[in-house]
């Protein structure tokens, strides 16, 4: 199963600003080759873990377009999604 959050507002663009994050139900491991037809619904490119710790997982998007490394934070109540300074 992959784990999954969806990102209603989408992808944080600036490090000073967090998304919310918000759990749903996880995908099948199948769901890792989806992409539709005009790629709105799915990129293709593939996620790269770097550090994981209870409430955090640092991780690499690697995209049609660029790379980008975010934190997903889990604040107790809810999750957030950061993007880094450090960029690959």
């Amino acid at each position: 199963m992959l784990r999954s959050w969806a990102v209603p507002r989408g992808l944080p663009d600036d490090p000073r600003r967090n998304r919310l994050a918000v759990p749903v139900p996880d995908h099948a491991l199948d769901h890792l080759t989806y992409t539709d037809e005009t790629k709105t619904i799915a990129d293709t490119g593939w996620w790269e873990e770097h550090d994981r710790d209870e409430r955090r997982i640092v991780f690499t998007l690697h995209g049609l377009r660029d790379s980008r490394r975010y934190a997903l934070i889990d604040t107790g109540a809810d999750w957030l999604l950061h993007l880094t300074k450090e960029q690959p």
